[in-house]
């Protein structure tokens, strides 16, 4: 028989991994809730499924997406912003799920961001190929709060470079179940996610899941 106390000691030891002043991965963090993650991902996408959003540009995106909580975040061509309804279906956004809230607020606290509380989550799906270019989150009212981002599904490289678009640009490694949290002095830092490699996850397949929180308003 296998007790609890041999299964947690047979685990490795979690390490955290600062990336500058204010930003850092937590790595596994998000492991202990991968069940309930990976589920309520499937019921909001049942509600609101993932779409192609298209820049105010014109250019459709190469991630799918979708969202959760009182606010979505959305672009089309009159801009980027945060609504309140899913404008394909003209229905709230579903709720923010309780998993999620809660990782999201201790992973913020274990970031030194205490008391963080989440309105909206982003949730981005990739596929191999596709990336995401460097760009600052300043859609949101208040900078004072974090970004909390779970990785979930195949690895992905995420690009952390810092306020202006020409700072050097650090490549962070990210696996199933890592958390990066970024706020003030970090919190306008420019990121973003290199190509996909081909590969594979047990659950997901050739996907990775991005949870992004924010507090919008």
């Amino acid at each position: 028989m296998i007790t609890t106390d041999l299964f947690a000691a047979s685990q490795p030891a979690r390490r955290d991994e600062p990336l500058c002043d204010g930003a850092v991965v937590l790595r596994g963090f998000a492991l202990a809730d991968e069940a309930p993650l990976l589920q309520a991902i499937e019921a909001i996408a049942t509600q609101a499924p993932f779409r192609h959003l298209v820049t105010p540009g014109g250019l459709r995106m190469s991630v799918a997406m979708t969202n959760a909580g009182s606010l979505g975040w959305v672009s089309d061509r009159r801009g980027y912003r945060y609504e309140a309804f899913d404008p394909d279906s003209g229905k709230p956004w579903p709720p923010m799920p309780e998993v999620f809230q809660r990782l999201a607020t201790a992973a913020a606290s274990c970031a030194g961001f205490a008391g963080f509380v989440p309105d909206a989550c982003l949730i981005n799906r990739y596929e191999p190929g596709t990336r995401l270019s460097l760009h600052q989150d300043r859609d949101e009212r208040d900078f004072s709060q974090p970004i909390v981002s779970v990785s979930l599904g195949i690895p992905a490289v995420f690009l952390f470079g810092g306020p202006r678009r020409a700072d050097p640009v650090r490549r962070v490694p990210l696996a199933h179940g890592d958390v990066v949290v970024w706020g003030d002095p970090a919190r306008l830092h420019h990121h973003g996610v290199l190509a996909l490699k081909p590969n594979h996850h047990a659950v997901l397949g050739d996907a990775r899941i991005n949870l992004t929180f924010r507090r919008a308003d």
